[in-house]
């Protein structure tokens, strides 16, 4: 592996990599956890039980604020050293199986449904807030163990608010996804 392109790039490109080698090991173990079998009547159990938290929140009028939450949530446990990265790949390779069981109980090829999800700006958005968020959980375990830790918190707070904003944004768009029917 040619790793000059590491040495001879800028911390800022640095975080760059580090940030799409996530996003593509965060793809890997999605689609991983896509692939495991579920049983049809275990699949349609998740399938109704999201739909029920959906339809729950959508009466409530708070669906856009449940989805945040729950996102940011997430992506906040996401960003603490060492196991915001365990916790990520579990919850990444828990939705994975979630979209197979969606698939299953829906008769939709799995592949389909895993495309349609690629083509929407909700799967941009998160997965780019949780690859963030994985390689600044890496970024502050490497610093704290540099002894610079302190100065590393200025990254994690922009970061933080910026995976916020962009959450919020991806919250906003799925909950006016679901509610026209997508």
């Amino acid at each position: 592996m040619n790793l000059g392109i590491w040495k001879n790039a800028s911390p800022k490109r640095k975080r760059i990599l580090s940030a799409i080698a996530m996003f593509i090991i965060a793809l890997v173990v999605t689609v991983a956890g896509s692939l495991m079998p579920v049983d049809p009547q275990q699949a349609k159990q998740i399938n109704n039980e999201l739909n029920q938290t959906v339809t729950t929140a959508q009466q409530n009028g708070t669906l856009a604020q449940s989805i945040f939450s729950n996102n940011f949530l997430i992506t906040l446990i996401m960003f603490v050293p060492v196991l915001g990265p365990v916790f990520g790949f579990y919850a990444l390779f828990s939705t994975g199986t979630a979209i197979n069981a969606i698939a299953i109980a829906q008769g939709y090829p799995l592949f389909l449904v895993l495309f349609a999800l690629v083509l929407t700006p909700v799967f941009w958005l998160e997965f780019v807030v949780y690859s963030t968020a994985l390689a600044e959980s890496i970024w502050l375990f490497r610093r704290i163990l540099q002894g610079r830790g302190l100065r590393e918190l200025k990254n994690l707070g922009i970061l933080v608010a910026v995976c916020a904003g962009l959450l919020f944004l991806g919250a906003v768009i799925e909950a006016w996804l679901i509610s026209i029917g997508i």
